[in-house]
């Protein structure tokens, strides 16, 4: 099946050229492509942020789509490019568990890129999606088959960006997964997972808040007043209405939140 969409999710932000050029790369291969950018600017080197971003966003794409995520604090070294397939879509990416949250949805499979015909020549030490994704993606976009590209492997690094830990009967670590535009800590606390919060008493601590009570929209507290709802993805946020609960509360993404339901 011929594909068309691509999307580019990567931390290089616009301010320098390396997202123009991975476009570049791909029109000049496949002039038809329909590219799409999720993202460019997860935080630099956030692999958790970008597991989110990428889960999120992918999960409402058509089926084909060939989705290229860098974030690669180990480009050049002995970390794998790789390729997976789930849901009907293509992944391009490092083996550094930025799939991690994608994997976690359902049956899929990975390989490695292993076919050194396919990438740009020579491979630069320090811009892999230059070299290895971009020319990939476009020619996988043209309908090339996912089995041409590598072998199917096993050992593929997860991580468990979308899982608290559980401390004690009552008690969850968890983290802040990503601070959007608006200041609003999305945690890896899953609605699905604690369904009882709408029916029992619990305390959610993030830094110096602690928050016992669930709202339903960003507007129900007063302005400036934090609130803790379920976002549109499902997780937990903890925003203030009109204003950013990083700031207000000196929270970065990663920052761990502990759960207690009583």
């Amino acid at each position: 099946m011929a594909r068309s969409i691509i999307t580019l999710t990567t931390d290089f932000g616009l301010s320098d050229h390396f997202v123009a050029v991975m476009k570049g790369v791909i029109l000049g291969i496949h002039p038809a492509a329909h590219i799409v950018d999720i993202t460019h600017d997860v935080g630099a080197f956030e692999i958790a942020e970008a597991a989110f971003v990428v889960a999120e966003a992918s999960r409402w794409f058509p089926r084909g789509t060939v989705h290229v995520v860098v974030v690669d604090p180990g480009v050049g070294t002995a970390r794998r490019p790789i390729l997976a397939q789930a849901e009907g879509q293509i992944y391009l990416a490092p083996d550094n568990g930025v799939l991690s949250m994608v994997y976690a949805r359902g049956p899929h499979k990975v390989r490695t890129l292993t076919a050194e015909k396919l990438f740009l020549d020579p491979v630069s030490a320090t811009f892999h999606g230059r070299d290895i994704f971009a020319p990939v993606a476009a020619r996988l976009a043209q309908g090339l088959a996912p089995a041409r590209c590598g072998k199917l492997v096993k050992d593929y690094l997860r991580q468990e960006f979308h899982r608290p830990v559980r401390t004690s009967r009552r008690a969850w670590t968890g983290a802040v997964l990503k601070i959007d535009r608006f200041g609003n800590l999305i945690t890896n606390f899953h609605i699905q997972e604690f369904p009882a919060l709408a029916s029992r008493p619990f305390r959610l601590a993030i830094g110096a808040l602690q928050i016992t009570e669930l709202a339903a929209t960003f507007a129900q507290g007063p302005p400036g007043e934090p609130v803790l709802l379920v976002g549109s993805s499902g997780y937990l946020e903890v925003a203030v209405n009109q204003a950013s609960a990083a700031n207000l509360l000196g929270v970065a993404s990663g920052a761990p939140a502990e759960l207690t339901l009583w």
